[in-house]
């Protein structure tokens, strides 16, 4: 085995093995809240979402690529090819708006009560599985070209001028103005809740510096709660900001330098960075995350029913 196969086996491997059980972690820890409480707020319900679609992006495409680069299955047919890289990109970007969601509902949960963007948090509340619903059918569209125009390197041994290279696949695009609408989509998909997340995140932090005496003499009302889920929502959206940065500048470049579509390597370096969110976005929430931390530590400790909803009344 080539070494750079060996390395970007292990890559992927150490994204697996992080992501899917802090992934598979977070999602047990709301399902035992919700079979215990038989109710999740609208942030609990946008933070499990986030979880499995992160686990998703992480199945679906560190855990395909771990298998296939140390040859312990084949998976990378036309077939296959299509729907990996479709599921993996409609995953990734649903991954990234559930983010903005998430960080736009904090930026709304600070608001004071009674004002008009209140009313909107409440509204958002109430047609969360609408607002679900949308970004699945907008996504999906958006990645349709995958399905198009991937192909397995195998069955389609030569590059064309406008493809490009994933490794075990190539993405033939017929024209330069294909290729180049696809990336500005892309670019586009991914820059707006981008943008729109960090302004939210920008609000809170305004808002948690302005008011911070306030919010120390809420605490004992939920101001130090609602404190807590802003900060690790600026987390989560730090860490995105970062990552899928790197990611969309590498993107960017790809479309930009010809020689860059052949190789295999800034491909392997976008979908290594774009998955180490879906990775460690699982480790902030819950080292963040007091219902996930408490359902976790009742359930590891094996307490008694009385003595678990007493743990569950505490967070």
């Amino acid at each position: 085995m080539p070494s750079e196969v060996f390395v970007r086996g292990m890559l992927y491997l150490s994204l697996t093995v992080v992501g899917v059980p802090g992934n598979a972690t977070v999602i047990l820890a709301f399902l035992l809240l919700l079979y215990q409480e038989s109710r999740l707020l609208p942030s609990d319900v946008i933070v499990l979402h986030l979880a499995c679609v992160n686990l998703l992006v992480v199945v679906v495409r560190c855990l395909l690529e771990t298998l296939a680069s140390f040859r312990l299955a084949s998976i990378f047919g036309d077939v296959g090819c299509k729907a990996v890289i479709f599921v993996y990109r409609t995953s990734r970007s649903l991954s990234i708006w559930l983010t903005f969601v998430l960080s736009a509902y904090q930026c709304l949960s600070i608001v004071p009560p009674g004002s008009r963007w209140a009313s909107f948090r409440a509204g958002l509340a109430q047609y969360l599985g609408f607002v679900f619903l949308f970004l699945w059918l907008l996504n999906t569209c958006m990645s349709s070209a995958a399905i198009l125009f991937s192909f397995d390197t195998k069955n389609n041994s030569s590059l064309t001028n406008h493809g490009i290279n994933v490794q075990f696949c190539y993405v033939n695009f017929p024209s330069k103005l294909s290729i180049e609408a696809n990336g500005a989509i892309q670019v586009g998909r991914d820059v707006v809740p981008m943008a729109l997340m960090a302004l939210a995140s920008l609000i809170i932090l305004v808002f948690l510096y302005k008011h911070s005496e306030q919010v120390k003499g809420l605490r004992s009302s939920g101001g130090g709660a609602e404190q807590r889920a802003a900060k690790a929502v600026v987390a989560l959206v730090t860490l995105y900001v970062v990552l899928y940065g790197v990611d969309n500048g590498l993107w960017v470049y790809t479309l930009t330098v010809r020689k860059a579509m052949a190789s295999s390597l800034i491909s392997d370096l976008r979908i290594f960075f774009s998955s180490l969110y879906a990775a460690l976005s699982p480790v902030v929430i819950i080292a963040s995350n007091r219902k996930v931390k408490g359902m976790l530590r009742c359930d590891v400790k094996r307490k008694p029913v009385q003595e678990r909803d007493t743990c569950l009344s505490t967070m």
